[in-house]
């Protein structure tokens, strides 16, 4: 199972919950897809995209459930991003954790092998 991961905010994670589907976050629909890590680039998402935010989840998704609509493609320093090109079902999310900031301000990463 390739396993990818993506942050989001409890409020659009509750949203998905009820739909049952994530579109994506704004940027991800300004982009046209939606914007995943994997396990390595989870912590530098974070810090760039996150820093400072509150009240965010860590979603993992079995990437090998997406099938063709999930892309790697170049991106952050010419690292492969994983991007999905397709709305998100929940039928393929492993978990949702929280991702709460330490007294340092950098978010703490829950455990991701399960």
């Amino acid at each position: 199972m390739a396993r990818i991961y993506k942050i989001v905010t409890q409020s659009e994670w509750r949203e998905v919950e009820k739909k049952g589907l994530f579109r994506g976050a704004p940027v991800d629909l300004a982009d046209g897809f939606i914007h995943f890590s994997t396990a390595g680039q989870v912590a530098e998402t974070a810090a760039k995209h996150f820093a400072g935010q509150d009240s965010l989840l860590l979603v993992a998704v079995d990437g090998a459930a997406l099938g063709d609509a999930l892309k790697y493609e170049v991106s952050r320093g010419g690292a492969l991003f994983p991007h999905l090109y397709a709305g998100l079902p929940l039928s393929v999310v492993l978990w949702a954790k929280p991702m709460p900031r330490g007294e340092d301000g950098v978010h703490h990463l829950p455990a991701m092998d399960r």
